[in-house]
């Protein structure tokens, strides 16, 4: 899947947190992740590529457009709350940079709209 490269870090801090929570819940011995976990990190994966914003996309947690299915969005919750804090010491680099893109001013939900092509119709 091809996404903007502010999108591609984006989905590299969700792997990385979703890992890091995935190894300390379910698979503390395996390095890969666990189906459910993996289920979570496509939809993820998914909500991404379909962001109205794209390469300028808030944090999720700054987002108002609500994306994730209630069930979905306490998932990420509660992997965030776990995973953040320990990306400081696992990954530095992408943690820094998502708390700069938290400090990003969230831009307007109807400025972002999707076009289907920008040439005018005949």
């Amino acid at each position: 899947m091809l996404l903007a490269p502010r999108l591609e870090r984006e989905l590299k801090t969700i792997t990385a947190m979703v890992q890091i929570y995935c190894r300390d819940h379910h698979l503390p011995s395996q390095e890969d992740i666990c189906a459910d976990c993996s289920e979570f990190l496509q939809y993820a994966e998914k909500r991404l590529s379909r962001c109205p914003f794209q390469a300028r996309k808030p944090t999720c947690g700054k987002c108002p457009i609500h994306c994730y299915q209630k069930q979905m969005q306490d998932r990420a919750r509660q992997i965030m709350r776990y995973s953040g804090p320990k990306m400081l010491w696992t990954h530095p680099i992408l943690a820094f940079y998502h708390i700069l893109d938290g400090l990003r001013k969230t831009p307007d939900p109807r400025s972002c709209r999707r076009t289907e092509s920008k040439t005018p119709k005949r």
